[in-house]
């Protein structure tokens, strides 16, 4: 067991050393051509575990991106707290499968008790169910198999024990800016993306409410989103869930990043209404910035969510028994990763109000970022900055200036196009980023632009 102390620690002194030097490090590795020769070969005969990390580490390292670094700006990625690291680092080595009591207590304790904090700082109704997945995508489509599973069973369809052939039609009735997530857990649930009836939405990407009203009909599941994923937009829940119930509708609420929101009251208008709805889906590795990988799918209807889930086999014990939920029975692994540890860390590290001033801290900074941005020629904001969320042209030059950025190492931003526009998405998510690196940022951006525009200059 010497060996075994001596390798945990030289494995905590990397991790620290990198993440020491992350915030000064090249946001995107210059050159992974060596990463694979330097991996080798399948060794042949056993090789000792010093020898087997220091090789892993030395080749993988060059090659990393800074995601948990203050100037990443790519896809609402977190860099994970240092509680949260430290305690994804005890998970691995405590081993625990978290599918129920008996194969972890302590994993299905710390998960209920991280379960109820969750729902406290999210709004949530005290009584929904809760399971521990994999992100967004995992999250959302638990949602939508205990979506699938109550409004089928209201329509006297058993779809568990009789499937989906000769099913009552189910419609799905979402914006046409819903996350590409929500189409792949339709296919993954039998629905199928011709289930869908799109909704227009308005300027921003939040769904028209009006237009909501005229699409449903019939058995019908409603997704509604918290935080456009380009724009950051915020559908209006409060009229729109009043609408969908007294049709009959299940409301969904795909929250990956937007739902945290919910945690500062100084956001508390864009939630209005939220904790009204059916189902929610958050990721814990976005905002909360726990380490990857982690997501939370929240359900009003218990009976529904295990029903869509559960599962019982001769050779499984301790399901139902005692006072302790069985967290498999809320996701659809059973042997899973004992992910309640890490997220119990963030939350008790942040606090109810760190984790609304990590939220404040992130919009107010994305605002910088617009604000400065458009002062400059050439550059136009094209959305409300109402979250983490900014959108930026740069005209015929937009992705030229993004991969001269990119190039630059000083931060990463990513591409998108919306409404038939190429933009410059910007994400400010990470707890570590301050004031300086937005403006680091800028600059790197700005130097990108007039790099662009003097090389278009010296061909005209």
């Amino acid at each position: 067991m010497s060996e075994l102390r001596d390798l945990l620690a030289d494995v905590a002194a990397r991790v620290a050393d990198y993440r020491e030097s992350v915030a000064d490090a090249p946001v995107f590795p210059d050159d992974t051509s060596g990463v694979r020769g330097k991996l080798g070969e399948l060794p042949e005969k056993p090789t000792p575990p010093a020898d087997v990390i220091r090789r892993l580490a030395d080749a993988v390292e060059p090659a990393l991106v800074a995601t948990t670094g203050p100037r990443y700006f790519g896809f609402v990625t977190g860099g994970a707290l240092e509680a949260a690291t430290a305690a994804d680092m005890l998970t691995a080595g405590w081993d625990q499968g978290a599918f129920n009591q008996v194969t972890s207590p302590a994993a299905a304790i710390v998960e209920e008790v991280a379960g109820e904090w969750l729902k406290d700082v999210l709004g949530l109704p005290s009584g929904a169910s809760f399971g521990f997945v994999t992100g967004g995508q995992g999250a959302n489509t638990v949602c939508l198999a205990a979506a699938r599973h109550h409004v089928l069973a209201r329509a006297g369809w058993d779809v568990e024990r009789r499937g989906l052939h000769g099913a009552p039609p189910l419609t799905v009735v979402a914006g046409e800016e819903r996350h590409a997530t929500i189409d792949r857990s339709l296919r993954l649930l039998g629905l199928g993306t011709d289930s869908v009836r799109p909704v227009r939405t308005n300027g921003q990407g939040a769904i028209d409410v009006a237009d909501l009203e005229r699409t449903l009909d019939g058995p019908a599941i409603v997704c509604l989103q918290a935080g456009n994923v380009n724009t950051g937009a915020f559908d209006d829940f409060a009229a729109a869930t009043e609408i969908a119930h007294e049709r009959g509708a299940w409301v969904h609420v795909d929250g990956a990043f937007g739902l945290w929101a919910a945690a500062t009251p100084a956001l508390g208008h864009l939630t209005a209404g939220v904790e009204a709805a059916d189902s929610w889906a958050v990721d814990g590795h976005k905002w909360l910035n726990v380490p990857y990988d982690s997501g939370y799918a929240f359900c009003a209807h218990p009976e529904s969510h295990v029903a869509a889930m559960s599962l019982t086999a001769a050779y499984l014990t301790g399901q139902g028994a005692g006072d302790v939920r069985a967290p498999g029975d809320f996701v659809p692994e059973s042997s899973r990763r004992a992910r309640g540890f890490a997220t119990w860390a963030a939350l008790s590290e942040l606090g109810r109000s760190g984790a609304a001033e990590l939220v404040e801290r992130c919009c107010a900074l994305a605002r910088r970022f617009a604000g400065q941005l458009a002062k400059s020629e050439g550059v136009t904001i094209v959305n409300d900055v109402v979250l983490n969320q900014v959108l930026v042209s740069f005209g015929e030059d937009t992705d030229k200036v993004i991969e001269a950025v990119q190039r630059s190492g000083e931060c990463w931003m990513g591409a998108t196009t919306w409404r038939g526009r190429r933009l410059m998405r910007i994400s400010v998510s990470n707890w570590t980023t301050t004031e300086a690196d937005v403006d680091r940022g800028v600059a790197a951006i700005q130097a990108a632009l007039g790099s662009v525009a003097g090389n278009t200059t010296r061909k005209n």
